[in-house]
């Protein structure tokens, strides 16, 4: 339903506001958490509930855009959920306890859950076919923004006021957007249908199952831990059981139709890896550049900032050169593009300059930034008018769990790959070793102590190392095994797929 030219301006800019404010308080809290712990008197262990409990409640969340927006209307419910945002956002910087600011922040999550589908399909089905792709890549710039932006204006909030100024800065502006979403969002269409209660408890424990064995894992040793067993028994369980009711319930809470429609489907799949895969090697970096290069944390900091820029101008230019060329080859360019920055990363070391994280971090921002164009319009425009808000529902979830999943894996495999390259690298170092003679014959016992406290600290940098560089090649594989999917992706003309487009002009 497209508007006229000002209300849509005046709408799209509010719209926006709401998801960067949604996609930014993902990570703005980040900075500001151990502030927190102090003043809500927590511990590091549960004050961590503060940033998993939004991350549940989203994930949770995100499965019932589909049928509330069926129940309601669409454009009312945009607005009510931006004021619960708010009004949440205000109640988690008043917040005295920490039983108090995680209730907020699952507050928050379940509203802001919403938010973000229904901003991505109202920009697509509020302009006309010539501008859809215009409108979805000016999202997409938008919902990258936030998470850019949220450790740097945490940081600079907390230092300069105070932590609770993290999520009071929520409170003009969505007032803002909200009394403006009122005034100007149409009527849209939507499918109403019966809640199904079955399937979103099954997707509820499997989701949170998931969310506590990835926070955990870590500290609880993976599979070591029978707790962390016992939450990927319980997840898997679910979700098969998920699996065989939406085929045969009546009113599924997601529908499962929209998998059938094969660009969605690979829409969905490359939503779950490719930027994921790139958000899991930026997360190596911080590290990789602090702990082994020696960078400090700023440094640090700046060296990222070029990925994210490219990253931005990749979704602007791929918008403009999906008008000009096919999106297949446009996938496999940008997939090719990560790879090869991935590839430059296998190649770092422990005596390179910066020049060489720049060059692959700008390669690595510009390749996701032109797959992810496609990716983003890909999971709206294969998807009839009706199902359009399930189906960006479905694109965020994918996204998030996948953000998740491959944080984990990375960081998961990291911490193996140190421990197993440490015994193999140890295992030639002995005081059989010539250093080690030469030490005993020059100055004795104390200085034999020396060189092996030394040899063991070069041993960890440089196991370090290789994990780092096993974790990137990982990654590399991934983006190019990948790059198959990319032919079963349909020609998008004038913002649809083409079987969309054909059933619209049947």
């Amino acid at each position: 339903m497209p508007l006229a030219p000002l209300p849509k301006a005046v709408a799209t800019t509010l719209m926006m506001a709401a998801t960067i404010l949604v996609v930014l308080d993902q990570t703005i809290a980040t900075v500001a958490l151990p502030h927190m712990q102090a003043a809500l008197g927590a511990t590091p262990d549960t004050a961590s509930w503060v940033l998993t409990a939004y991350i549940m409640a989203t994930a949770v969340a995100t499965p019932l855009t589909g049928w509330l927006t069926g129940r309601f209307d669409r454009s009312r419910m945009f607005g009510v959920c931006v004021l619960g945002f708010t009004f949440s956002s205000a109640l988690c910087g008043m917040a005295v306890t920490l039983p108090m600011m995680v209730a907020a922040r699952l507050a928050q999550g379940t509203f802001g859950a919403f938010l973000m589908p229904m901003s991505q399909a109202f920009l697509y089905d509020m302009n006309p076919p010539s501008l859809q792709v215009r409108a979805i890549t000016l999202w997409g710039v938008g919902s990258m923004a936030g998470p850019l932006l949220g450790p740097v204006l945490g940081g600079y909030l907390t230092d300069a006021l105070n932590w609770r100024w993290v999520f009071f800065i929520n409170v003009p502006i969505g007032l803002v957007a909200a009394i403006g979403i009122f005034a100007t969002l149409p009527r849209f269409p939507s499918a109403r249908r019966a809640f199904d209660h079955a399937g979103f408890i099954m997707i509820a424990i499997a989701l949170c199952a998931l969310q506590l064995a990835l926070d955990r894992g870590t500290q609880e040793d993976w599979f070591d831990s029978t707790e962390i067993i016992i939450e990927l028994g319980i997840c898997v369980a679910a979700f098969w059981m998920l699996f065989f009711h939406l085929r045969s319930a009546p009113s599924p809470i997601i529908s499962i139709s929209l998998f059938t429609r094969r660009t969605f489907a690979v829409a969905m799949i490359l939503a779950l890896t490719v930027m994921p895969s790139v958000i899991a090697a930026t997360a190596l970096m911080p590290s990789l550049l602090q702990v082994l290069l020696g960078y400090p944390v700023v440094t640090a900091g700046l060296l990222l900032i070029p990925r994210s820029i490219t990253l931005t101008l990749g979704i602007v230019i791929g918008g403009r050169l999906m008008k000009v060329i096919d999106p297949r080859l446009q996938i496999i360019f940008g997939l090719m593009l990560v790879a090869l920055s991935l590839w430059m990363q296998c190649g770092f070391d422990l005596v390179m300059d910066e020049r060489r994280v720049i060059v692959a971090g700008l390669i690595q921002g510009l390749g996701a930034g032109l797959t992810m164009t496609i990716v983003n319009l890909a999971a709206v425009a294969g998807a009839p008018a009706a199902l359009r808000t399930e189906a960006a529902a479905l694109f965020g979830l994918f996204r998030s769990v996948g953000g998740a999943l491959m944080i984990s894996v990375s960081t998961a495999v990291l911490a193996h790959n140190i421990q197993i390259n440490h015994e193999e690298l140890g295992a030639v170092m002995s005081l059989a070793n010539k250093p080690f003679m030469l030490s005993e014959a020059l100055g004795g016992a104390w200085l034999s102590e020396r060189f092996a406290t030394l040899a063991n600290a070069e041993v960890t940098r440089q196991a370090m190392m290789i994990a780092y560089i096993d974790d990137f090649w990982m990654l590399m594989w991934l983006m190019i095994l990948l790059i198959p999917l990319a032919l079963l992706v349909e020609p998008i003309r004038g913002g649809k797929t083409g079987a969309a487009a054909a059933a619209v002009a049947d």
